[in-house]
């Protein structure tokens, strides 16, 4: 059985408000692109299925899966598209 103590520390958290706004800015950092639009063309272009996309630097590594010719088995290629 929860004691006395333990529920009333529960509800007073429960009716505490939110953060609290000082005024100042916050701060917001701008990354580097992302690379959708990289896996985008990747895919058009292989005709394959995205398995990852990731920036490296001014560039965007994607790795595709693209369906083998035939009866072959899938190959896995990864591309590097400037950003």
């Amino acid at each position: 059985m929860a004691s006395p103590l333990l529920i009333a520390a529960l509800a007073a958290s429960l009716i505490l408000p939110g953060p609290i706004e000082t005024g100042s800015d916050r701060n917001v950092v701008q990354v580097a692109g992302d690379c959708s639009d990289a896996a985008a063309q990747v895919v058009a272009e292989t005709g394959g299925e995205l398995l990852s996309a990731q920036p490296k630097g001014d560039t965007c590594v994607v790795t595709v899966l693209v369906p083998g010719k035939g009866n072959a088995r899938p190959r896995k290629v990864t591309v590097r598209v400037p950003m």
